[in-house]
Order: structure tokens, then sequence, then C-alpha cells
């Protein structure tokens, strides 16, 4: 009995040891694998960040000069937008850029085009980007043509007033371009003014006063030196009341032209037919034909307001009429030279 209790004893005990052993043994086997195993995700998890990049560059115009001030924007695809302004010397730097994205680098100054590109770095890389350049801005405007007839007009009328005949005698009172521009009342009033003012104008008050003299027209101012300045005085009054009421007054009351307008074209009878019409119709202020009621009234008025200064027998109607018809026909005359005679020795220039 005995024996047999020890016998199971000891078949216990190495059934025990047996079972230590085999754990021992599996233990020895599965631990230096898991080890193994357990490193590199170790080693993984203790690995060292990403390394962060660097984006430099200079930004210059055309001609190679930097250009401060200059907006720098690095824009990636998703978030908020970087932004530096460039140096004294052009040059703009980001830091701590984050690699492997594609970034939209934009560049913006006053008076330039603006210029961008598309740039993406590596770990650790500083990329230095050496083709920012921004052109000048093509700057546009909009520009109005505005037609003012008036500027026209007054340039029409001082190519007009320098035209002269046998390049001394004034000519100012003919038209020859052919889309003149209708004057205002103050450039009527300057024609007058630079026609009574011209030395010729004088001249030739003084030679008229000097035939009138040699007729002893009119008798009752006789002659010598004081019946000469008489008719001299009143050939100054005719010359400047004439002018100023036929060419300047009526003229801007009644909006018509005092100006004869050159045909210079089509057949000798329409030219000629033009010219002996001038003194009966005119050019309107608005293009339209007129009776020329500016000659016919000043040449009335004026040898009504003669009979003030003139001797008793020149201050009857008939005499102002025949004064006005003699005018009349003075005036035919001289549209009949203007159109087929004087164009041909007169200076033109053209309004600039």
């Amino acid at each position: 009995m005995s024996t047999t209790h020890n016998s199971r004893h000891a078949s216990s005990r190495w059934l025990l040891g047996t079972l230590v052993n085999l754990i021992h043994m599996s233990l020895l086997i599965v631990l230096p694998g898991a080890l193994i195993l357990d490193v590199p995700a170790s080693a993984q998890s203790i690995e060292a960040p990403t390394k962060t990049a660097s984006i430099l560059g200079t930004v210059v115009d055309s001609n190679n000069d930097t250009i401060p001030n200059a907006t720098v924007v690095l824009q990636k695809p998703v978030g908020e937008p970087l932004t530096v302004v460039t140096k004294d010397d052009g040059s703009f730097a980001f830091h701590d850029v984050a690699p492997g994205i594609a970034y939209q680098i934009t560049v913006a100054a006053e008076g330039f085009a603006e210029w961008s590109s598309s740039v993406t770095v590596e770990p650790g890389q500083e990329k230095t980007l050496t083709d920012v350049t921004l052109h000048i801005l093509a700057v546009q405007r909009a520009v109005t043509v505005t037609y003012s007839s008036e500027e026209v007009a007054a340039q029409q009328l001082k190519a007009e007033e320098q035209q002269r005949v046998l390049s001394f005698i004034p000519n100012m009172y003919v038209v020859y371009e052919p889309h003149p521009e209708p004057l205002t009342s103050r450039m009527k009033f300057h024609l007058a003014y630079k026609s009574l003012t011209n030395p010729f104008f004088f001249a030739r008050t003084a030679a008229w006063a000097g035939v009138q003299q040699a007729r002893d027209d009119p008798s009752e101012w006789h002659q010598g030196a004081k019946g000469y300045s008489k008719r001299l005085g009143a050939g100054f009054a005719d010359g400047v009341t004439g002018s100023l009421i036929s060419n300047a007054i009526l003229p801007s009351l009644l909006h018509q032209d005092p100006r004869y307008f050159y045909q210079g074209t089509g057949t000798k009878w329409s030219r000629a037919r033009h010219a002996m019409l001038a003194p009966f119709v005119c050019k309107g202020d608005n293009g339209a034909t007129q009776p020329n009621y500016s000659e016919w009234g000043g040449s009335l008025i004026g040898y009504s307001i003669s009979t003030a200064y003139y001797p008793s027998s020149s201050r009857t109607a008939g005499h102002v009429f025949e004064n006005f018809g003699i005018d009349m026909g003075l005036h035919i005359a001289s549209s009949l030279a203007q159109e087929f005679i004087l164009d041909k020795f007169t200076s033109k220039h053209k309004h600039q």
C-alpha cells in the first residue's frame, strides 16, 4: 500500500515537472518572436517627424529691377493661404512649408500684371523660385472724342484772318473751306473788329476821301485841308457803322453769316449766279439759305445814320436809296471778283 502510494506520488511529480518544462520551452520559443515583431513597431512609433520645407524667391520687373512691397500669396488646396510682403530687395520667404502638396503662388504689385505659378516641395527642401518677373500693366483708357462746332469754327476763322490778296490786301470775309462751321456772335464782332483795325481799311478810306476831294463831293465841304478832313471823317464813320451793322450786329441778331461762300465748281453761269445773288441771299447759322436781311438792313441803316453828318443836300430819302443801290451793285461786283479773279491771288491757309 505504501509502495503504491509512493509510486503515484513520484508519477505526479514527474508529470508536473514535465509540464513545467514544456511551458518553459514554449516561452523560450514564443517570447523571442514576439520581441522580434515588436521592435520594428516600437521603432516606427518613435521615428522622427517629417521635415518641412522652404520656398524662397525675389520679385523683379522686366528690367530685372527688384520690386519691394509686392504681395506674395501661397495657397494650398485646403485651408487659409499664407501671405508675405517682399522686402526692400524684393525677396520673400515661406518657411515651415508642408512637403508633397501642390501649392499655388501668386505675386501682385501696384502697376504690374499679376504673376502666378504652381509649386511643390520635397521634405527638407529649400526651393528658390528664379522666374518671378512682373510686367508693367497695360492701362486701357477709354477716350471719348467729342466734336465741338465752336472750336472748329474758331480754327477756320483763324485761317480766314490770314487770307491776303497779293499778300497784303486782307480778304477775310471769304470762305474757301468746303465744310464751314457757323460763327458765334462773338466771332462775328471779332471779324468786324479785325477788318476795321487793319491798316488797309485806313488807307482805302483815305484814298476814297481823296477821290471825293478831287470831285468836290459834296460841294458844301469845299476844298482844302478842312474839306478833306470832313470827307475823311465821314468815310471812317460810313465804314465803321456799315461794317458793324451789316457784318456784326444784324448777323448776330438775325443769326445770319456775313461772309461770302466761294463756290469754285460748276458751270460759269452757276458760279456767276451764285455771286450775283450774294447781296440778296445768305446762309443762316443753321445752314439754310435766307434773304440777306443783314446786308439790306445794314446798308439802309448805315446810310440813314450818315444823314446826321453829311450836308443837307445828302439828307434826302432819295439820296439814301441811291447809295443803297450803289452799295448793292458794288457788292455784286465784289462777289463776281471773288468767284472768278481774286481766288487766284489769295493766299489760303488750312485750319489746324
